[in-house]
C-alpha cells in the first residue's frame, strides 16, 4: 500500500477534545507539522475525522 502525508493547516484551539486527540495520534500538534502514515482503514478514519484542520497528499 502507498502512503500518505498528513500536513495540520488549522490550528487545534477552539475545536472538540477528541478531535485533538486524534490529530495527536497522527503526530500532529502544531500547525505545519507533517507525518507519512499509511494508507489505510485506520488512517482514513482519523483523517476524514479532521478533515478541516489538515490537508492531505500522496508520498
Amino acid at each position: 500500500m502507498a502512503d500518505i502525508k498528513v500536513k495540520l493547516v488549522k490550528s487545534l484551539i477552539g475545536v472538540k477534545k477528541d478531535q485533538i486527540a486524534t490529530a495527536h495520534s497522527l503526530g500532529l500538534r502544531k500547525i505545519g507539522n507533517e507525518t507519512v502514515q499509511p494508507n489505510n482503514a485506520q488512517t482514513q478514519g482519523k483523517i476524514n475525522k479532521i478533515i478541516h484542520l489538515v490537508e492531505v497528499s500522496e508520498g
